[in-house]
């Protein structure tokens, strides 16, 4: 179902982030992202004349993960920022490589890259570049545990659809399924 009819209004800025996820030949895995903000009218920082429609922030980052979500690799880089020295936070992203990305991984990125030390925008990707790295390395986990039958899948109340107790798990998974039972 689509959102309601928006009330008049004028565009005033864009977001756009676009991430991937690549299996490398050698076995690690890729996983991408780019960030750009755009404003529609022009204006000037004090490093830069900022036109209507071009790169306010364009900032890319990649991690590259084991099957296990071990960061083996990060790097960064900004392409676009309102000031000169923007580019600097991009160089500390490498502060990830040795953490996992499991529960508080977010924490544990923030105490490396968090306030001055890095750049907010590209902390900002991390999240959805975690869930990208799941779902990017998910079929190799998965054909890995398959061998495990009594091992309880691995999505398991990870979101609503994959309820304990959901019609998702009671369908797939009819052993694992929490809810009321029919009479």
């Amino acid at each position: 179902m689509p959102l309601s009819p928006a009330q008049p209004r004028t565009h005033l800025h864009t977001r756009t982030i676009t991430l991937g996820g690549f299996q490398r030949e050698d076995g690690l895995f890729d996983i991408e992202a780019e960030i750009t903000d755009r404003k529609a009218n022009s204006f000037t920082t004090m490093d830069r004349t900022v036109e209507a429609g071009t790169p306010l922030h364009n900032m890319l980052a990649r991690l590259t993960v084991t099957e296990d979500l071990e960061i083996v690799g990060a790097e960064a880089a900004t392409e676009f920022g309102p000031f000169l020295t923007c580019a600097g936070g991009a160089e500390t992203f490498t502060r990830l490589t040795g953490l996992t990305i499991r529960p508080g991984f977010l924490k544990a990125a923030n105490e490396r890259l968090g306030g001055t030390i890095g750049c907010t925008h590209i902390r900002e990707l991390l999240q959805q570049m975690a869930t990208v790295a799941y779902q990017t390395t998910f079929p190799v986990r998965a054909r890995r545990e398959s061998g495990k039958p009594d091992a309880p899948p691995r999505l398991l109340n990870t979101c609503h659809a994959y309820a304990s107790d959901g019609p998702v798990v009671q369908r797939g998974w009819p052993k694992y399924y929490t809810g009321p039972t029919e009479a």
